[in-house]
């Protein structure tokens, strides 16, 4: 019979507590293995531990909601090529305009689409705002630097952004998903 504990050594003899076939390597002066030791030492320091006085607060019930928005996750009834217009309306504004004209009006496609038209539109007024003020002399050497991060960055959150609308996930674009909560409510 092999040890408990070691699966290719002999055991020697049965734990003086539990029974099982422990190896010499196991076994202690009392007889006993390293599962009934490290029992007798968990129980010594159970009756070692302080009252702790005071008061648990109660747990809440509910967790707050963050956004009324935020129950808007499923778009299994919407077309394939819909979401695809969605999706790649946030790098391409034009596709975000068609999947407008959708015959089905879907409140979740009409959101991404507005949420896509808004983004580059607030992509393009930074992007003018930073052009107007690389030609101030002080404050153009900063802006330049800026405008030209702006089109990795551009397409970098249109990418994120597309493929989260792709996989019916709640986009939330910063701006104007608030602007968006107040004009359209769920």
């Amino acid at each position: 019979m092999d040890c408990y504990f070691h699966s290719n050594v002999p055991s020697m003899a049965p734990c003086a507590h539990c029974g099982k076939a422990i190896c010499a390597t196991c076994r202690d002066e009392q007889g006993s293995c390293p599962s009934c030791r490290l029992g007798q030492k968990i129980e010594a320091t159970v009756g070692e531990r302080k009252q702790i006085y005071g008061q648990v607060p109660p747990r809440p019930s509910a967790p707050p909601q963050t956004s009324p928005s935020a129950h808007v996750t499923t778009i299994s009834n919407d077309p394939v090529e819909t979401r695809a217009l969605v999706a790649l309306g946030y790098p391409l504004w034009p596709l975000a305009l068609l999947a407008l004209l959708d015959s089905k009006k879907s409140p979740y496609i009409k959101r991404q689409a507005l949420q896509a038209l808004g983004f580059n539109v607030g992509f393009a007024a930074f992007w003018g705002l930073l052009e107007l003020t690389s030609y101030i002399p002080v404050l153009g050497w900063s802006s330049s630097v800026v405008l030209l991060m702006m089109l990795p960055i551009f397409l970098v959150a249109a990418t994120f952004f597309g493929i989260k609308a792709w996989h019916g996930d709640p986009v939330r674009v910063p701006v104007i998903s608030d602007w968006l909560d107040e004009r359209m409510p769920a």
